[in-house]
């Protein structure tokens, strides 16, 4: 897994994918989340929830901040539920803000079919979210799509009957190979992988984790395999791994459209419609 702030580069497509960076609060560093998107196009961030949690939700300028998420948060009871929104909702716009050089408050965040986010008007720009325990993750790309998805790097999956529900019969074959002490590890590798590659192609849940894989291994490619582990994706979709915070597994999975080049600039991108059904019809995992 790379660390930090690390650019890393695919060994498959040579593609280079910018390292993590932490942002602190509305103060950003929004200069190192910016050049990663000039120089690569895309940009992975990473904040912790008490970072972006305001001091009082009752605060009457939380509406306006949240615009139409708003409603949806009232309706939330968990305390912790509704500060990890409100916190993961807050960091999302002022990143995207920075990134697209428009207000936090001018922008609305909507949601596709599955709860997908987006930016409404903003379609240059694609975004990911992705929250657990403390920390939250946004990815951002002007290329094509991103997906990105944590977890806590100790949770416990192994021994629970988890890898017949989520894993491929090639998945589990190589899972078998892995030292007993390392195997868990692996597991949560795997289910943050296929959580950022369903969510980058808009299916989330609905796409059966048991119908695409990826190889167990850290060193082995990251790219998207069929059940019998024969390759699913071309060159058009890297995928990166990283701990963070020391205690966090986060995986990212772009797809690079080829929307521009890195440099381009930001404006210079738009999404087509069709693109995830031109997917999912000729190319897919499926």
């Amino acid at each position: 897994m790379v660390s930090p702030l690390e650019p890393v580069r695919d060994p498959k497509t040579s593609r280079i994918f910018a390292g993590p960076i932490q942002v602190r609060g509305p103060d950003g560093p929004w200069e190192e989340v910016r050049a990663a998107m000039d120089r690569y196009g895309s940009a992975l961030v990473h904040a912790r929830m008490e970072d972006w949690l305001p001091t009082d939700l009752a605060d009457p300028e939380l509406p306006g901040r949240l615009g139409s998420d708003y409603a949806r948060f009232r309706r939330m009871r968990h305390p912790t539920v509704r500060a990890r929104f409100v916190a993961s909702r807050l960091m999302l716009k002022h990143t995207a803000g920075a990134v697209v050089g428009e207000s936090a408050h001018d922008l609305e965040l909507a949601y596709k079919l599955g709860g997908r986010p987006y930016l409404r008007g903003v379609e240059q720009l694609d975004i990911s979210l992705s929250h657990t325990a403390d920390l939250l993750v946004v990815g951002l790309t002007r290329r094509g799509w991103i997906g990105v998805d944590a977890e806590l790097s100790d949770r416990q999956m192994v021994g629970l009957g988890t890898e017949p529900q989520m894993c491929t019969r090639h998945e589990r074959e190589e899972l078998a190979k892995i030292a007993e002490e390392h195997r868990n590890g692996a597991l949560v590798r795997l289910w943050t992988l296929k959580e950022a590659y369903s969510k980058a192609i808009g299916q989330g849940m609905r796409f059966r984790f048991t119908e695409f894989g990826f190889g167990p291994g850290e060193q082995q490619a990251q790219d998207v395999r069929l059940p019998d582990g024969s390759p699913g994706t071309g060159e058009e979709w890297s995928f990166h791994t990283a701990v963070l915070q020391q205690s966090y597994t986060v995986s990212v999975a772009l797809y690079d459209a080829g929307f521009g080049e890195a440099g381009d600039g930001i404006h210079g991108l738009r999404v087509a419609d069709d693109l995830l059904a031109e997917l999912l019809g000729g190319g897919g995992s499926r």
